[in-house]
């Protein structure tokens, strides 16, 4: 591997960047500065969290912030689950976003167990 970019799990977290800032437009605007804009961060600490890592020169620096990933991946998850239940988005509006945050999470898992090893 050359680059961070080469990790699937990088691309995937980036995809489900996506997919959050799209989603989060939706959200009521004077949740602009609470939930909307905390949602965005956490999604996008998560591939932050990954490519920081991979310049790091030791595995446990790199297992580090793998974990921190994961722990914003959980944080985007949760605050998803708040937006569904105030109804800011609808269950079938997460679909996409619950399955390639599900993908995420176990290659980042998987990642944080070999590297760990």
């Amino acid at each position: 591997m050359n680059s961070y970019r080469d990790l699937i799990v990088w691309q995937k977290a980036m995809v489900l960047v996506t997919l959050v800032y799209k989603l989060s437009k939706k959200f009521p605007e004077d949740e602009k500065f609470g939930l909307t804009s905390q949602i965005k961060r956490s999604s996008v600490s998560i591939p932050s969290n990954i490519a920081e890592g991979y310049g790091r020169k030791y595995s446990k620096d790199y297992s580090r912030f793998l974990q921190m990933a994961r722990g914003s991946l959980y944080e985007c998850q949760t605050q998803f689950e708040i937006a569904l239940n105030l109804d800011f988005v609808k269950s079938e509006d997460l679909k996409a976003i619950n399955q390639i945050s599900l993908e995420v999470e176990k290659m980042l898992n998987s990642l944080i167990n070999k590297i760990s090893d």
